[in-house]
């Protein structure tokens, strides 16, 4: 019996009986698991690839498996997941010998009286022929669907909002692995730190730096907190709050910390209230904070933010933070088993939960104080839809415009980026105001 923690298609195994089996958050079972793990570097690279490419593209490979296994249901899962993991090396990485992929797979296999023949004889079918061609599906979306490994809910809803050209430079995108992405505490700092870590300037942040790929987390400059893993589109939120120094500000869905931290750093005299309803989740805002200095003016507190009036009453913050909990639509790149979540489709549920929120803490806002609203998700419902029930159900407040130097992010006085734009997260940020 080949023990699967062994090697890096075995360790890879078994983060995707967590990921598919137990509902397990892709990042945190790999992270987890890459921990705790004796593989060198470059084989735990493998493991991250074959983890997130195989849960990216499992619609695609479900349906090429569907032509050679009769009854997937008689099969148990984690065979089903390794002969995925196994087509995804075949079909997507160049560098591994076919043989070599089905050797792996054959030993790992050996599990089970009787398995090694069946995934011998599964994996050498598809090499041995031809994949069935899907451009041969008839119907539009489940084309898309299985060409792109989107669910077909998700296909109809991108091409309903957004039309099918830019649909499916969305759907191409989402398929490309994330950039590494940072932002330099000190904005003194961008170009030396830039040149030090060999990294590219960011397009959408002042304070941000990019790379194709990398570890920023490995580097002198993160150790000592002069960067903070934070995407390029969510360093844009602190900012609009236009802080002075000495305000006190809510950051009313905290976790994990890193635009709370952003917000800290405006301040001088100021605090920023930083809630979550999770203790590790408010450890975890905690450690950041320190990490980066700014611990002296964060508070975190344990709470639903929709019981902020009740706690804190009317007129006890000067700008407030709302990064609602949202679909994650736009986090797909990086969190790819979004997709596969039911939960992920409720839209409507969201929009109560994202208005319920915004309703509750407005009224501890004072006279002239700004509320940023944002999502890291790119569908109507979780954003523009939400402006507008706000304003309309609150007319003690106005919409604040927001703007930026690209031009093509800005929707109704609104920032809403797309992931096709810049290889970013997708992300939506408004802004209101209390004008009495």
């Amino acid at each position: 019996m080949v023990n699967k923690k062994e090697t890096a298609r075995g360790l890879a195994l078994t983060v995707l009986g967590q990921i598919f089996d137990e509902g397990g958050y892709s990042n945190l079972a790999l992270h987890q698991a890459l921990h705790s793990s004796s593989l060198s570097e470059k084989d735990k690279r493998l493991v991250t690839e074959l983890v997130y490419g195989t849960v990216a593209r499992k619609i695609t490979l479900e349906w090429y498996l569907a032509h050679v296994i009769e009854d997937r249901e008689k099969l148990d899962s984690w065979v089903y997941q390794l002969l995925l993991l196994s087509l995804y090396q075949i079909v997507y990485l160049d560098k591994i010998p076919n043989h070599a992929i089905v050797n792996e797979a054959v030993e790992i296999a050996k599990k089970s009286r009787g398995t090694d023949k069946f995934v011998n004889a599964i994996l050498r079918k598809l090499i041995d022929h031809e994949l069935p061609d899907i451009a041969s599906i008839k119907r539009k979306n489940k084309r898309l669907s299985v060409q792109y490994s989107l669910p077909v809910w998700l296909v109809k809803k991108l091409i309903d909002e957004y039309g099918d050209e830019r649909a499916i430079k969305i759907f191409e995108s989402l398929l490309v692995r994330n950039k590494a992405s940072v932002r330099v505490i000190n904005s003194q700092e961008v170009e030396e730190v830039k040149q030090e870590t060999q990294a590219d300037l960011s397009v959408l942040s002042a304070v941000g730096l990019v790379k194709p790929s990398g570890h920023f987390a490995g580097t002198k400059a993160f150790t000592e907190g002069r960067i903070t893993i934070q995407d390029e589109s969510s360093q844009l939120v602190a900012p609009t709050l236009q802080l002075q120094g000495d305000e006190a500000v809510l950051d009313a869905c905290a976790a994990p910390g890193g635009k709370t931290a952003h917000i800290a750093s405006y301040l001088t005299t100021g605090t920023v209230t930083a809630l979550d309803l999770y203790d590790h989740k408010l450890d975890l805002i905690e450690q950041n904070a320190t990490r980066l200095g700014v611990a002296d003016r964060v508070i975190t507190k344990k709470l639903d933010a929709r019981k902020v009036f009740e706690t804190f009453g009317a007129d006890a913050f000067d700008k407030i933070l709302v990064d609602a909990p949202c679909s994650g639509i736009g986090l797909l790149r990086r969190k790819p088993d979004i997709k596969y979540n039911k939960e992920t489709a409720d839209f409507e549920a969201l929009q109560q939960l994202q208005l319920e929120i915004l309703s509750n803490v407005c009224q501890s806002l004072r006279k002239g104080g700004i509320i940023t609203y944002s999502t890291c998700t790119i569908v109507a419902e979780e954003n523009h839809q939400v402006v507008e029930a706000f304003l309309a159900k609150h007319p003690n407040f106005k919409q604040v415009r927001l703007d930026h130097n690209r031009k093509d992010i800005l929707q109704d006085g609104c920032i809403l980026i797309t992931p096709e734009l810049y290889g970013s997260d997708g992300f939506f940020i408004s802004q209101f105001q209390r004008v009495s």
